[in-house]
């Protein structure tokens, strides 16, 4: 079989397969092993990893914060602690990702909400300024010219007005 037909068969270029042929005839099948793991082997393994998980699952009130919220400054000194292996907290975020966890942002909500008020507003004052659909409303096919008001709105969609000649 020729090299340009195994390159189409396997989507490489023709190169490809002329090197992995070159380096099969001076080493065997041992010459096409893979090289391994590309860059630096993790500072943490599997069992240090689950702990970490477990510490951050009590949350950071359990380990000593005075709120219960996480930063990536927060999660690279309880690494620290738990493992002793510091990271930079702009490393953190990696580490956390291929843990599976994800961005959480807490809800903000005024310290002056009062839940009595805001359900009292949503069920009369809400309704009330809420948008509806009008019966005959100005409008227009344009998304963005308004209506205008001194123009009388057209007829009914499908329907044509006929124009009176003079």
């Amino acid at each position: 079989m020729i090299l340009a037909a195994i390159a189409r068969q396997l989507r490489v270029s023709r190169q490809s397969v002329s090197r992995w042929y070159t380096e099969w005839k001076s080493g065997g099948v041992r010459a096409l092993n893979g090289a391994g793991r590309a860059g630096r082997k993790p500072k943490l393994d599997l069992r240090q990893l689950r702990k970490v998980e477990r510490t951050l699952r009590q949350g950071a009130r359990a380990n000593g914060f005075d709120t219960d919220l996480w930063t990536l400054p927060r999660v690279a000194l309880v690494m620290e602690r738990v493992t002793s292996v510091h990271y930079h907290p702009g490393h953190v975020w990696k580490i956390l990702g291929a843990m599976d966890w994800t961005l959480q942002r807490p809800a903000k909500q005024a310290r002056e909400r009062d839940p009595e008020k805001v359900k009292l507003w949503m069920n009369e004052r809400w309704p009330a300024v809420k948008k509806t659909l009008g019966a005959r409303r100005l409008g227009s096919s344009s998304r963005t010219k308004a209506a205008s008001r001194n123009v009388p709105p057209s007829a009914e969609p499908g329907l044509r007005r006929a124009k009176h000649r003079s």
